[in-house]
Order: C-alpha cells, then structure tokens, then sequence
C-alpha cells in the first residue's frame, strides 16, 4: 500500500527502514493520519449456532480411524462454537443490516456516502462485485465509489486504511466498509471430503482451519475528525508482507489447506519485526485494548507472548464465533466499544495468509 499524505496533496515520507526473513523494508506502508475518524462500528450475526461437538460428531468415524480423541477443536483451536446462516439468512443480507446500523449510529445519511470498500472473503460469484449489491441495498448514491478489497483477514483493515487516505486527501467526506462471510459451503465440503477417508493425520491436520470458520456480518463508517467531533481518531499505523509464505494457507469454497506450524512461525517473525519497526513511529506498549483477529487460542496466546501483550487487554471471540475471516476484528471490537472510554487507545492487529501483517491505531 502506498504512503498516505500527511495533508492533503502531498505524499508522506517514508518513515523507517527494516528487515523481514531476508526482505528489505522501505517504510512506505507506516502511515500516519491527522483528520480521519472512525464514527461507528455494527455488526451482524447468524442466528444459528454450531457447536464444535456436532461438527466433531459427522466426522466420528474419521477421528476414531485416526485415532483422534474427541474434543479436538475445543482442546487445539479453543474453539467452542461458531454460527452459521439459517433458513431465510443469508451473509449479503446480513452485511447490508450492519450496513445500516453503521449508518444510522454515525448519523450519517446514506446519500453522503462518497465510498462503499466491501473487503469479504465469500461471495457467490466472480463478477460483478460483491460490492455492486451492497451499495445498491444501502441505497447510496450513483457519485459514491464502490469495490471489493480482497487480501484474506487483513480485507478490513486495509479497507479503512485506504478509506482513510481518501478522506485525508479530500477526495471523499464519507466511507463504509463492509464486510461479509459465509463458512456453511466450505465446512460442508471439508466434512464430506475428510469422510471420504484415505488421509492421515497429517492430511487431516491440514483441513482443520477451515472447521474452526464461522459466519458473520460487519460494517464501518469513516469521516473527517475536524467535522465528526463525537468519533474515534485514526492515529496511524503499520503493514508488511513476508509473501514468499503465500502458499502456507490455500483456500477456496472446497476447503482451506494449511501448513499450520509453518504459517504461526512465519506469522508471528511477520508481526514482532512490523511490531519493532513501528515504535520509532508509533508506541504500542500501553495500548489500552488490542482488538485482534480471532484465528485460536494457539495463534492469540502465541502473539501476546512475541510482542509482549497485556493478556487482560486482548479480548477474545472465537470461542464462540469461531475465525470470522476479515469480519472478526470489527465484530470483536463492536462487542468491546460498550467498554470503551473516551482517550482510550486502541490497535486492531492482524495477520492475513499470504503472508501479510497490518496494524492500525484508534485513538477512542
């Protein structure tokens, strides 16, 4: 992502130099922000719930061939539950509720809109945009820009990361980021495949991230601080990439295959060299809440430990909504802003397969 201009019309320098596994770092994606608020978060979810028990259940025979123990996602992931779409539901629906919500929190009429960003994993077809349909459910106006941002967990950040350009250089008043995902086709898939059998534990292992997904709907509006003077101020922050991971994780509606030892390594020498880098722009040390993507308990414990995190301020929701994708970090943050307080600061922080990092401060 190209360096944000600190005013309008004028590009940022960039900020720092650094080394991830061997690649050069320019600094051009450390930014920083003095007008872009974010005026409102919602979310959406499914009303049906699915227990890791009864997705452990249809694969009873498999795991017993294995010689798997029950408990499996519980006792590895930390994963409990996650929810599902039912009958009449639908994540399209849902993302333009949230949508709406966001709206309607901010004040912000859908006719000031000047951007619609939809950053979802799932979508039903390949053409036109996931983002067409939203921004006509919305009802927002034909002058306002709409597109998808596909980049695996990090869609939303990188949403208002590049919403927030836009309004600091003037081309917009107003942004919503939207976000959409549906887990039911690919855990459906994954389920018949690993019943077909002929795996190992090791094949077995591979699939296992995608029976920790699950379903959810989130939305965003941004706007200029000077003019929003109720809304959150976003500060700045940090992405890097370490792409010569880009195969770790694989993923379509037929299921996701992971190196999950591999990706975590990499993950976390992704996030610690990001995180070191940024404290000569930005210190993240007394954050007061880290909001950050719900993946498991094995990557959340993992990434407090390398960048020195007080556990007490990382709220977590994949115990019950599983790894929402892109969705997980408004939704999470949607669940902590009834906690919040004003002059509180706090950094969304995630990692995306790829493998890319981003990290981006709120001033609350």
């Amino acid at each position: 992502m190209p360096g944000c201009a600190s005013s309008a019309g004028r590009r940022q320098k960039p900020l720092a130099t650094g080394d991830t596994a061997g690649v050069a770092l320019h600094g051009n994606a450390t930014t920083r922000y003095d007008d872009v608020a974010l005026l409102s978060v919602a979310s959406v979810l499914p009303s049906r719930v699915t227990s890791s028990d009864a997705i452990e259940d249809r694969l009873s025979d498999v795991l017993r061939q294995l010689k798997l123990k029950p408990g499996l996602l519980r006792r590895v992931a930390g994963v409990n539950e996650r929810r599902n779409w039912a009958a009449g539901e639908s994540s399209d629906d849902a993302t333009i509720q949230a949508g709406r919500r966001a709206l309607d929190e901010a004040g912000v009429r859908p006719d000031q809109i000047g951007l619609l960003i939809n950053t979802s994993v799932s979508r039903k077809h390949l053409e036109p945009s996931v983002a067409v349909r939203l921004h006509h459910g919305l009802g927002l106006p034909t002058s306002a820009i709409n597109f998808d941002v596909a980049n695996a967990c990090l869609g939303f950040i990188n949403g208002m990361s590049l919403a927030s350009g836009m309004i600091q250089s003037g081309q917009i008043d107003y942004a919503i980021i939207v976000n959409g995902e549906d887990a039911d086709e690919i855990q459906v898939n994954t389920v018949e495949r690993l019943n077909r059998g002929g795996l190992d534990r090791n094949g077995f292992m591979s699939e296992f991230a995608s029976l920790t997904l699950g379903s959810g709907a989130a939305a965003a509006v941004l706007g200029r601080a000077s003019e929003n003077p109720g809304g959150h101020r976003i500060v700045g922050g940090v992405t890097r990439a370490a792409t010569q991971f880009h195969e770790l994780c694989v993923g379509s509606v037929d299921g996701m295959f992971t190196d999950a030892k591999a990706l975590l390594k990499g993950g976390l020498a992704l996030v610690v060299d990001a995180w070191k880098e940024a404290q000569s722009t930005f210190s993240w040390s007394g954050i007061d809440r880290y909001i950050t993507h719900q993946v498991s308990s094995v990557h959340t414990n993992a990434i407090v430990k390398a960048v020195g995190l007080d556990r007490r301020r990382v709220p977590v929701t994949y115990p019950q909504l599983g790894n929402v994708g892109p969705a997980s970090i408004p939704i999470t943050l949607d669940a902590e802003k009834a906690t919040l307080q004003r002059g509180d600061r706090v950094l969304l922080m995630g990692v995306g397969s790829g493998l890319n990092t981003s990290m981006l401060e709120l001033a609350w």
